[in-house]
């Protein structure tokens, strides 16, 4: 094989060749009086001039380059040329031989489709860091060349594959690309420590939830959820993302979450529990923004009264299929202080089920966020099934996959419409106590009527009674009108609750042997499961107290 003829048709060898035959074919245009330039080299001490880059042989050039080189030709891509490099390498290959059997690193690598559509189409192309058996990364450019005159069609076609060793950049790339997913790693399990592991069960709702960290680089984020139950039949849904990345904004939605649980233990109206919450945030640092949803239901209410700190809105579906959106109030950020968060409340019936997210769910960079909600709401219409089914097919539906590039908290809570045997266990009872001193009584006798008629044993009945009494008398004694009395069993417990119009708390004390009052508060906290006082909503207060059932009380 002449590798001249080939060498003759390289990119550009051509162009310069002509060039330089008008150069020399130019007339002296220096005048008369001078002297001719082979003449000057004559007289004059200078070393010859160093010849130019045309006038260097190719092949001498591609021997002593330090990146491998070969050449093919022909449609089978037979062996027309390797350099040193390529031989240190590779090992000596023969001339003349077809490629695919005399070049198997070429193979390995998978560059014959590449050679073939080089070849087809006459334009170079190029491929990153591939590496090859030797164990080192090259990257591999692929140039046409033509044989002759260049008229021998594909039969008087070449190739020459040029490779540049990138070992060293493939390993350093490579030890990047560990670091970052060791941080991911780091990120992500700070993230799940920081999660409830199990959530809370409530009574009268059931949830699920889910947590997806964003699939790029380190970027998952200060996403969470929470169920935190009250007492007295009520719970809190909790739903919160920390601007920012990585491990940093983990460890502020960390913080941020022991603050929430520690502030719902005092059963405050949501709106309450943002306003310290946005204290708290600018304390922890106040370059770190975060949004959140604060959601209280009470099953003798049948709605969820909420509080949002610049967070997406709930979404509830009721028991027809129809959506409805938590709009409003909703304040700015948690951190950014100054603002007075106000609560507001979404019907949440028997039947129906709601949603509460964070932006990666519904937020795309090529859509308008409204859009992404209301794909969301109609996903939602169409849902049915348990919360864990709901909220996987909710995230299925917004398109989440692992290389999402944001995190994605789901948290679905349903409130069961309960029929039939099951509707047993869940059962209410109410009485307005009216008429002084004499209420007394009549909510004993009402209270042990009902705990009789409920069929619970004895010793339960007479201490239900007994936590009645207790509870109303103290009610008469240091409240104000209207006040009521209630009872409420579900699945698991027995929970008597007593409202008035007085909005000073109860607390337990020791009472002293002289005292005629005090001890209404420590006798119920001794014989009931859990006891607690709440304000509420109209300027009153509810004190109430709960008992386990039995194990065959809740089946």
């Amino acid at each position: 094989m002449n590798f001249t003829r080939w060498s003759a048709r390289l990119p550009g060898t051509q162009r310069r060749a002509a060039a330089r035959t008008e150069q020399t074919a130019s007339p002296d245009r220096r005048g008369e009086g001078s002297v001719p330039a082979a003449r000057v080299e004559q007289l004059t001490d200078e070393p010859p001039s160093v010849p130019a880059v045309d006038e260097l042989r190719v092949r001498e050039v591609l021997d002593r380059v330090p990146s491998l080189v070969a050449l093919v030709h022909g449609p089978d891509h037979r062996i027309a040329y390797v350099n040193d490099a390529y031989t240190t390498a590779f090992g000596v290959r023969p001339l003349g031989e077809r490629a695919r059997e005399a070049l198997p690193e070429l193979d390995a690598l998978g560059l014959f489709p590449l050679l073939d559509q080089v070849q087809r189409s006459g334009k170079p192309r190029t491929v990153k860091s591939r590496k090859a058996p030797d164990g080192r990364s090259y990257t591999f450019t692929c140039t046409p060349v033509a044989q002759g005159d260049g008229k021998g069609g594909s039969d008087g076609r070449g190739v020459l594959v040029f490779a540049t060793d990138v070992t060293d950049h493939a390993e350093a790339a490579e030890r990047l690309r560990a670091s970052e997913r060791r941080q991911r790693e780091t990120a992500v399990t700070l993230q799940r420590s920081l999660l409830p592991q199990e959530l809370e069960e409530p009574d009268d709702l059931r949830v699920a939830a889910t947590y997806h960290p964003g699939g790029t680089e380190a970027a998952v984020g200060g996403d969470w959820y929470d169920v935190i139950t009250l007492g007295g039949g009520r719970t809190a849904l909790v739903i919160g993302d920390v601007m920012g990345r990585g491990v940093r904004a983990a460890a502020v939605m960390g913080q941020l979450r022991t603050a929430v649980r520690a502030y719902a233990r005092l059963d405050l109206p949501p709106h309450e529990v943002l306003q310290l919450l946005d204290g708290l945030a600018a304390e922890i640092d106040a370059n770190q923004i975060a949004t959140c949803a604060y959601a209280v239901h009470d099953p003798n209410e049948g709605k969820l009264v909420y509080a949002s700190a610049g967070h997406l809105p709930i979404l509830v579906r009721d028991e027809n299929g129809t959506v409805l959106r938590a709009d409003e109030p909703t304040g700015p950020p948690l951190g950014t202080g100054g603002w007075m968060h106000s609560s507001g409340s979404i019907p949440l019936g028997p039947g129906s089920t709601a949603v509460l997210y964070t932006d990666g769910l519904v937020e795309r960079r090529d859509a308008d966020l409204d859009e992404g909600i209301a794909a969301l709401e109609r996903a939602l219409a169409g849902a049915t099934g348990t919360p864990q089914v709901v909220c996987d097919r909710l995230v299925r539906s917004a398109g989440v996959t692992p290389d999402h590039d944001d995190d994605v908290a789901v948290l679905v809570l349903q409130h069961p419409a309960r029929t039939g045997p099951d509707s047993e266990l869940f059962r209410n009872a109410a009485l307005d106590l009216l008429g002084g001193v004499e209420a007394a009584p009549r909510a004993r006798a009402f209270a042990s009527g009902v705990l009789t008629s409920w069929r619970f044993p004895a010793d339960l009945h007479d201490l239900g009674v007994l936590a009645t009494s207790e509870l109303v008398a103290n009610s008469l004694q240091h409240g104000t009108p209207p006040m009521r009395l209630r009872l409420r069993r579900t699945d698991r417990r027995l929970i008597i609750e007593v409202t008035d119009g007085d909005d000073h708390l109860p607390r337990r004390r020791r009472a002293e042997p002289g005292d005629e009052s005090g001890r209404g508060i420590a006798i119920v906290a001794t014989i009931a499961s859990h006891w607690g006082c709440r304000r509420t909503p109209d300027g009153g207060k509810a004190v109430w107290c709960e008992f386990a059932l039995p194990r065959t009380q809740g089946t």
